[in-house]
C-alpha cells in the first residue's frame, strides 16, 4: 500500500480545521506503522542480544540464589536459634522461595524444592492469620459491649466514608463503559462500513468512466490500491482514499458531510489507538525491565536497557556470591544477621 495520493489533495489552506484534523490523524497513523513496522523488524534482534548478553548472569544468579535458600533451610533443621534469630531467617527464607517460585531458570529437582519451601510457608501465614482472626473476633465481641454507647458515630463515620469511595468507584466505572461503548461504536461501524467504502470509492473514480486516458490510467492503479486494501480488509487505508478523493472533486462538489467527518474521526481514533496498544505490547514484550521506560521508547533505548540491566545483576550476583559464603557456616550466618545484612 505505498500508492501516495498527497498530489491529488488541496492545499491545506483550502480545507476546513475538520478536515485538517482528519488529515493530521491519517499522518499521525502512518508514523505509527512505520513505528510498528521498526519494532517487528527489531524483535528478533533485540531477543537475541537478551538471550546472548543478560540471561547467562540471569540464570548463574537465580542459581546462586536456590544455593542460599537450601542453605538456610538447612540450618533452620539442623541448628537452634533465638525467637528473634527464627523469626529473621523465616522472612529471608520466605522471601528467597517467593522469588524464585516461578523462576525457569532452575531445573525440574530444583523447583520441587522451591514449591515445599514456599508451600509450607504458605500454609504457616493462613494458619496464623486465622487464629488472628479468630482473636481479634473475640475482641471485637468485647469492644462491642464496653463501647456500646459511641457505636453510633462511628457507623456514621464508616458509611460517609464506604459512601464516598463507592461513589469514587462508580464515576470510574461509568467512565470505563462510555470509553468503551465509545470503542465497541466505532469497531462496529469500521466492520459495517468496510464494504460500503470501498464501493464508494469504485463508484465514484472508476476507470470504466473516465473518457481521459491519462486520468483512466491514474484511475485505474488508484482503483487497484483500494481493490488490495479491500483484499486486505484495511479501512484505513480505504478511509484515506476516501476522503482524499472526496477533498479533490472540485469546488462545486459536496464537501465532506457531518456525517462522514464524525465516522471518519471515529474510525481512525480507533486505528490509531490500536496501533499504539500494539508498539507498547511488542515494547513490553522486548522489555527486560518494565519500571525502567517513561515517555517515548526508542529501540536503541532497548539495548541500552538491556546493558544496563546486565551490569546490575553482575554486581548484585557479586553481592550474593560473598553472602552465600557466610551462609554456609553458621557462625557466618550468625555474622551476618548480627549486621542486619542477612
Amino acid at each position: 500500500m505505498s500508492f501516495d495520493l498527497k498530489t491529488m489533495v488541496q492545499p491545506d489552506a483550502e480545507l476546513s480545521p475538520q478536515q485538517r484534523k482528519l488529515n493530521r490523524l491519517i499522518d499521525k497513523i502512518e508514523q505509527q506503522q512505520f513505528e510498528l513496522k521498526q519494532w517487528q523488524q527489531a524483535q528478533e534482534q533485540i531477543q537475541q542480544y537478551t538471550r546472548q548478553t543478560l540471561m547467562p548472569v540471569y540464570h548463574e544468579l537465580h542459581a546462586v540464589l536456590f544455593q542460599q535458600l537450601e542453605q538456610l533451610w538447612t540450618h533452620l533443621h539442623e541448628a537452634e536459634f533465638s525467637k528473634a534469630a527464627l523469626t529473621q531467617l523465616d522472612a529471608k527464607t520466605q522471601s528467597l522461595a517467593a522469588y524464585l517460585k516461578d523462576s525457569q531458570s532452575l531445573s525440574e529437582q530444583h523447583a520441587q524444592i522451591v514449591d515445599e519451601i514456599y508451600n509450607y510457608y504458605q500454609q504457616h501465614m493462613e494458619y496464623t492469620q486465622a487464629k488472628k482472626n479468630k482473636k481479634q473476633s473475640a475482641e471485637g465481641i468485647e469492644l462491642f459491649f464496653d463501647e456500646e454507647n459511641d457505636s453510633d458515630q462511628i457507623v456514621s463515620d464508616d458509611f460517609e466514608e464506604w459512601d464516598a469511595e463507592q461513589y469514587s468507584q462508580a464515576r470510574e466505572q461509568a467512565k470505563l463503559k462510555r470509553q468503551q461503548e465509545k470503542l465497541e461504536q466505532a469497531a462496529k461501524m469500521a466492520k459495517q462500513s468496510l464494504k460500503t467504502v470501498y464501493l464508494k470509492i469504485a463508484a465514484t473514480i472508476h476507470p470504466d468512466r473516465e473518457p481521459d486516458k491519462a486520468k483512466k490510467v491514474e484511475k485505474t492503479e488508484i482503483l487497484q490500491r483500494a481493490n488490495e486494501a479491500y483484499a486486505a480488509q484495511d479501512l484505513f487505508y480505504l478511509l484515506k482514499l476516501q476522503i482524499q478523493i472526496e477533498q479533490n472533486r472540485g469546488a462545486s462538489q459536496k464537501g465532506l458531510s457531518a456525517e462522514q467527518m464524525k465516522f471518519y474521526q471515529l474510525a481512525l481514533d480507533m486505528q490509531s489507538q490500536k496501533l499504539h496498544d500494539q508498539i507498547e505490547e511488542m515494547i513490553q514484550s522486548l522489555s527486560w525491565n518494565k519500571k525502567a521506560h517513561t515517555g517515548k521508547v526508542k529501540i536503541t533505548d532497548l539495548y541500552k536497557q538491556v546493558d544496563a540491566d546486565t551490569s546490575a545483576l553482575k554486581k548484585q550476583m557479586k553481592g550474593e556470591k560473598e553472602r552465600l559464603k557466610y551462609m554456609r557456616k553458621l557462625k557466618g550466618l550468625e555474622m551476618l544477621m548480627g549486621n542486619g545484612v542477612l
